[in-house]
């Protein structure tokens, strides 16, 4: 039977990236994004993947939206959710001194709570059947830290705490939690960084590259999979050595 799998944020970049991952494997996927994307639109409209596939529009800072998105996959994939992807989150440049409350609201808001949120709902789910993956998206900054990206930094660092407390609180009911810290991807979050400083991370990092969207993929399909049925509260870091 094929397996329901959640992935916030999958519109694009690294989202959509786990998304056709997931679906070359023959799951079930729900994304949500503010937006449609043409990525999106494609998925919807092919026959292939008719019954297979759910995007909606959600901003998942709003707890209505998020609730009835989750509510929406329950109804239409037969009431379970398998795996939970918290890949959703968003990036301010700035120093602190600098950086205004709305945007340090703009990050909590998405990178955590929302995180907290659709977590929430979708461990109840998972408590119920006995069984589940939860996945959480942090990053390399929140391990070793980037100046200019402090408030971010903090985020992400935040949900590899909260991964460790929650493979502790819902390892008995077979429902492992783990992040994955991908380093500097070439996607639409690097758009901050100019090609020199880009090729600067790639001289830097021991793979001599940027990664890739299915570099991310290929180790988060890893830990939703049987293979990584004992692995729980862990950081793979998924970054080329840049961090070694």
């Amino acid at each position: 039977m094929s397996r329901v799998v959640i992935v916030t944020g999958g519109s694009r970049g690294l989202g959509a990236g786990l998304v056709k991952a997931f679906l070359e494997r023959g799951d079930t996927v729900a994304t949500c994004s503010r937006s449609a994307t043409p990525q999106t639109e494609a998925w919807a409209a092919d026959p292939a993947l008719a019954g297979r596939f759910l995007h909606a529009c959600v901003n998942l800072a709003d707890a209505a939206e998020t609730e009835a998105f989750i509510n929406q996959v329950l109804a239409e994939f037969g009431g379970r959710v398998d795996v939970l992807v918290n890949n959703a989150g968003v990036a301010r440049d700035g120093v602190i001194g600098l950086m205004g409350e709305r945007d340090t609201d703009t990050v909590i808001d998405l990178n955590l709570r929302a995180t907290f949120r659709v977590t929430r709902l979708v461990s109840r789910r998972m408590l119920r059947q006995g069984s589940g993956r939860i996945i959480n998206i942090s990053s390399i900054v929140g391990v070793s830290g980037y100046r200019g990206l402090s408030v971010y930094s903090a985020t992400k660092a935040a949900l590899d705490g909260f991964t460790r407390s929650l493979a502790r609180e819902l390892g008995a009911r077979n429902i492992t939690v783990n992040s994955v810290a991908p380093g500097y991807l070439r996607t639409e979050m690097s758009h901050g960084l100019d090609e020199a400083q880009l090729g600067q991370i790639a001289r830097r990092t021991p793979a001599g590259r940027l990664g890739e969207p299915e570099d991310v993929a290929r180790a988060v399909c890893f830990l939703a999979s049987d293979d990584a049925a004992f692995i729980s509260g862990q950081v793979l870091v998924v970054d080329g050595g840049l961090t070694a």
